[in-house]
């Protein structure tokens, strides 16, 4: 089987890769991203480019690639910073790479969407026929090519399948520019001794879903059949609803005490603004009838970071 994944030098991408070579060891796995960490082009073949770019996208697919996972993007609060970047990656790039697989043999693209989809006035718990209404640029373009993925799948092009993602905790590496950063900072650094700045109050709401669940989340949508989708080709997937505070006490019964004095609030902001404008709880009926699952609380998933 030939596979692609766009963003695929980055952590969920190459955790991706691995999950999908552990499955099928003679898979023909290609990453395509702008940067790759060393040593990944010895397991994987890299393909280095701009996701809008017609040479680059040539370069990674195969005429005979059967599954795209579509993860790459510029990230929520680097798409607020720079709007031309930001719609040149995730709606251009979007484009470009549907208008390359149209011309493949119907693959099946799974794409990486996102709760910031939804935004302004919302009830307290969402549910499937919630509609989208984003309030960033970021959750914008991840609306629009949630969109172009179903209207390639109505007209026969491609298997398009959609998941909005929660917030991915607990992320390893550096911080990045998603507005989102600060989750996965508050656990990551304290737990390695060193201090993180939430730029948020302790009060405030995440959606959460660990990396090991997301991974799991997009090999199952891969393999469901096209008649177990709605028709709108996308669905929230199932997460754990935490405040920061909460967040913070369930990794000081993990870790003591030691790493909850890490932690120090210095508002942002531009974060701030960001951030109220996710929705904090959903009712994801449609995801579980479907199979695919949450985390069962937030002390688990920080053991997973710790790999206890």
């Amino acid at each position: 089987m030939k596979i692609l994944i766009t963003g695929g030098g980055g952590f969920l991408g190459s955790r991706l890769a691995r999950a999908l070579r552990a499955r099928d060891a003679s898979a023909k796995i290609t990453l395509l991203d702008v940067a790759f960490p060393p040593g990944l082009d010895r397991e994987f073949h890299c393909v280095t480019g701009d996701l809008a770019s017609a040479e680059a996208i040539g370069n990674a697919l195969d005429g005979d690639t059967q599954a795209i996972y579509h993860l790459a993007a510029v990230v929520s609060g680097g798409a607020e910073a720079d709007f031309d970047l930001g719609y040149h990656v995730n709606m251009d790039g979007t484009r470009a790479l549907l208008e390359a697989a149209r011309k493949l043999a119907k693959p099946r693209v799974v794409y990486a969407s996102s709760v910031a989809a939804f935004g302004g006035t919302l009830p307290d718990v969402l549910d499937d026929s919630t509609t989208p209404a984003p309030q960033t640029s970021y959750g914008t373009q991840k609306v629009i090519g949630e969109y172009l993925v179903a209207d390639y799948t109505r007209k026969g092009f491609i298997d398009g399948r959609s998941l909005r993602l929660p917030t991915i905790v607990v992320r390893p590496g550096k911080p990045n520019l998603a507005a989102s950063s600060f989750a996965s900072g508050i656990i990551r650094e304290p737990l390695a001794g060193v201090a993180s700045e939430c730029p948020v109050p302790d009060t405030t709401g995440v959606w959460i879903l660990s990396p090991s669940r997301v991974v799991e989340a997009f090999l199952h949508a891969h393999d469901l059949s096209s008649s177990e989708w709605p028709t709108t080709r996308v669905v929230n997937l199932p997460g754990i609803t935490l405040t920061v505070r909460e967040m913070i006490e369930a990794m000081g019964r993990v870790a003591g005490r030691e790493a909850v004095e890490r932690v120090k609030f210095v508002p942002d902001a531009r974060i701030q603004a960001i951030v109220k404008t996710w929705p904090v709880r959903f009712r994801t009926d449609r995801a579980l009838a479907m199979g695919f699952k949450a985390d069962s609380d937030f002390d688990s998933i920080v053991r997973q970071h710790l790999g206890t």
